[in-house]
Parts: C-alpha cells; sequence; structure tokens
C-alpha cells in the first residue's frame, strides 16, 4: 500500500462524463486538490457547485503556476496541443485515451515531454483493473509458457450506459468517434499489453443497430502481434458489438503450458494447464465503476512521486492509436495493413 502523503494540485480539462469521473475519483485519492476547465458555462457552474472546487473557462486561465499536474478530457483531436501546452507550463499530463485522432504533433510532444522530464501517461483504465494487472503479470513472469494465441470477445448495449452518445463526439470519426476509436482501443491497448505490439491486421467493421449514427458499432479484427520476448508472433483476434443486451467482457490467452483468460465482466481470472481438468480461478470483485478510475489516479500520483513507473506510457499510447488507425484503413479499403512499431 502507497504511504506517499505528498498533495498534489491537479487541473482537469473538461468535463464531460469521462472528465467529471475523473475529477471525482482524484477527489476520493485524498492526495489530490482539483480544480477543472469547462467552456460551457452551465456544465462548469454545476461541476463547481456540485464538488465544492474552482473551474475556469478556458486552458489558458487556469496556467498560472499553481497546478503540478493536469489530465485531459477533452475530445480526442485537442489531446496532443493541450498536452504540449500543459508540459510546457511544466506539468506532469495524464490524457484520455486515445492519444489522438493522428499522428499530429506527436514527435514535437514527445520531445517536450523527454525534455521536461515530465509524467505523461495515456488513460487506458483496464491497466488498473487488479485482475489483468495479475494475468500480466504472471503472463510476463512465463507461467504458462509462450502466448501463442489471443482472443477478446467483448460487448454491450451502448445506448443504455451512454444514452447522450448521439449529441457527442461518439457520432463522428473525426472527433474520436465509432466502436474502433472509443470501445475497441481499450481492448486493443490491453491486448498490447499482454502480448506484445499488433504488426498487422485485417478489420470488418460496420454500422448494423446504434440508432441516430452512421459510424461503426460492430468490428472484427485479425491481428499478428510482436511477443514481449521478441519469439514467433502471437496470433489475434478482437470481436466487439454495442448493441448486445449483455456487458461483458473475455480475454484469453493459449499459451505453450496453459490457457489463461480474465472474465472481466465477473472480476474474474481464471486458468487451466491440464485437459479435462476445472478451471482454477481467483475472484477480484465485486468492483464499483469508480474503484478503477480512483486505482488508476492513485497510480498517475505515485508516478509523478517515483513510486512505480506510469502505467501506460506515451509510447505504449501511440501504438494502440497507430493500430486504431490500421484499424479504420482496413475497413475501408478491406485491405491487411500493416502497423510500425511507435
Amino acid at each position: 500500500m502507497t504511504m506517499a502523503t505528498t498533495q498534489h494540485d491537479v487541473l482537469v480539462i473538461g468535463t464531460g462524463s469521462i472528465g467529471e469521473r475523473h475529477l471525482r475519483c482524484l477527489l476520493a485519492t485524498g492526495r489530490a486538490t482539483v480544480a477543472f476547465v469547462e467552456p460551457r458555462a452551465e456544465v462548469r457552474e454545476r461541476v463547481a457547485c456540485d464538488y465544492g472546487v474552482p473551474g475556469y473557462e478556458s486552458l489558458d486561465a487556469a496556467l498560472d503556476g499553481r497546478f503540478t499536474a493536469a489530465v485531459i478530457c477533452s475530445p480526442a483531436p485537442w489531446h496532443v496541443p493541450q498536452a504540449r501546452a500543459v508540459v510546457a507550463a511544466g506539468l506532469h499530463v495524464l490524457l484520455e485515451k486515445p492519444v489522438s485522432t493522428s499522428e499530429a504533433g506527436l514527435p514535437e510532444l514527445a520531445d517536450l515531454v523527454a525534455r521536461k522530464q515530465a509524467v505523461c501517461g495515456v488513460a487506458y483504465v483496464m491497466r488498473a483493473y487488479a485482475e489483468l494487472r495479475e494475468m500480466q503479470a504472471r503472463l510476463q513472469a512465463g507461467e504458462w509458457g509462450r502466448p501463442l494465441q489471443l482472443t477478446v470477445a467483448s460487448g454491450q448495449h451502448f445506448p443504455t450506459y451512454r444514452p447522450a452518445y448521439r449529441q457527442t463526439y461518439y457520432a463522428q470519426h473525426e472527433s474520436g468517434g465509432g466502436a474502433i476509436q472509443d470501445a475497441l482501443t481499450h481492448l486493443i491497448n490491453l491486448g498490447e499489453w499482454l502480448a506484445g505490439p499488433i504488426s498487422r491486421l485485417l478489420c470488418d467493421a460496420e454500422h448494423l443497430a446504434l440508432p441516430g449514427v452512421t459510424v461503426e458499432d460492430t468490428v472484427h479484427v485479425l491481428a499478428r502481434q510482436r511477443p514481449h520476448d521478441g519469439g514467433p508472433d502471437v496470433l489475434a483476434s478482437y470481436a466487439l458489438n454495442q448493441h448486445q443486451a449483455p456487458n461483458e467482457t473475455v480475454v484469453q490467452v493459449a499459451c505453450e503450458r496453459g490457457t489463461v483468460r480474465c472474465v472481466i465482466h465477473a472480476q474474474r481470472l481464471e486458468w487451466m494447464t491440464t485437459p479435462q481438468t476445472d478451471w482454477q480461478r481467483r475472484e477480484f470483485g465485486p468492483r464499483d465503476r469508480d474503484d478503477a478510475f480512483k486505482a488508476q489516479a492513485l497510480m498517475f500520483l505515485d508516478a509523478i512521486e517515483g513510486i512505480r513507473p506510469v502505467a501506460c506510457t506515451l509510447t505504449e499510447g501511440w501504438q494502440t492509436l497507430r493500430v486504431n488507425l490500421a484499424a479504420l484503413a482496413a475497413a475501408r479499403d478491406g485491405t491487411w495493413q500493416a502497423v510500425p512499431a511507435a
């Protein structure tokens, strides 16, 4: 358990649903004072009243030398320019996913982060799930041998969880919308963390069900992944939809000496090493939705203090962005796409 007592002044940029969640969870750590940037006056007034924290109309007005870190929760096309502004002002930064909708400005941001010696992470929150952290650690340690195959299956009824999706960034690819950039990107980043970066992929995607938008809500990806130890490729598949009734996600890795799977919706890790035996399992739940975001906030604050590395680096987030772009291109063109390493 972290025993740090440092109090951090953190600026949350953007208070849509995810920004408000970050704000709330940072406050819950007890290790941060928080303010926020929100250009919409009515939203700014409500959030300031609900949480008793100050709100700024613009980022320029907020960068007054008070803050030591920022969490960027604005639409994806704004992430990189805003990150460059806050890092230039001497702040550490946590970027919401995806890093951006293009690679424009990323080399300059990476150079600035290095020169300023800033902590810069990407908020792929699945890396804060305890069951997935154990799965990754045991795979990394080689407990079941070399990974051979990765399969991911996920779905939920998106309008139930995000009823305003038609009026948000989700409705347009240009603002970071669609199933690939909004939901699949979490699973891609997770898969790359478990089994290594994707080197090439084929993607089939379509709008099948969600009313009021035309972006894809169903995606299938076939991929080759370069394992972290430099061994032979891992074969991978990802299947996602945003219209089924059950809210379920299962991630499975078949290895040389066993198979491990995480039933994320049940917060359960399972593994089997001998055919015709029962799954061995460990339970990690129950978990409230905010719990993972509180854990992510603590991990970011720990990284600022040098207690542990950032959970997802800018380079790893950049790699996942390249996969997002390759998946969109593959779905459009119907061809295999190479993904250069970030």
